[in-house]
């Protein structure tokens, strides 16, 4: 015959044994739920980083149109792409930079090329003229906000 109290303990250790076991079903199906959606998210970002990266690599400024022909004020530095193509003023800037000791401030090449640097509004479109000159490869831009010629 089979004691009562012991068979109490068994079906309430049981009991205790099902409810841990509905717990973990439960987190074992939010667990794979998670790794699914990981798995989702890490695809849209691998598809979106390739697009990005196609993206990055095709973007370049339109060219702007005169005379019904296409033509870029700046064109990318390349090879075959001299100096002379520039616009009088950015090959002043250029060669400003150029003469220059090491790495220049904006407001050191409007001295040299004879902007106004005292006056804000007269700085911001020459410091706008050095950034396409980067942009475009001529020039470079240091971290702490000088420019240099590229090497």
């Amino acid at each position: 015959m089979l004691d009562p109290e012991l068979l109490e303990r068994i079906t309430a250790r049981r009991a205790e044994l099902d409810e841990v076991e509905e717990q973990l079903v439960s987190q074992l199906a939010e667990v794979r739920a998670e790794r699914d959606e990981l798995a989702v998210a890490e695809r849209v970002l691998e598809r979106m980083t390739g697009q990005l990266a196609e993206e990055r690599a095709c973007a370049r400024p339109m060219p702007g149109q005169v005379g019904g022909r296409a033509v870029m004020l700046i064109p990318h530095r390349e090879p075959g792409v001299e100096e002379h193509s520039l616009l009088w003023d950015y090959q002043r800037i250029i060669t400003a930079v150029r003469q220059a000791a090491g790495a220049v401030m904006a407001r050191e090449v409007g001295e040299i090329v004879g902007v106004d640097v005292s006056v804000q509004s007269k700085r911001q479109p020459l410091r706008g003229k050095l950034v396409r000159l980067v942009d475009r490869g001529w020039l470079r831009k240091l971290p702490d906000g000088r420019f240099t010629t590229r090497l």
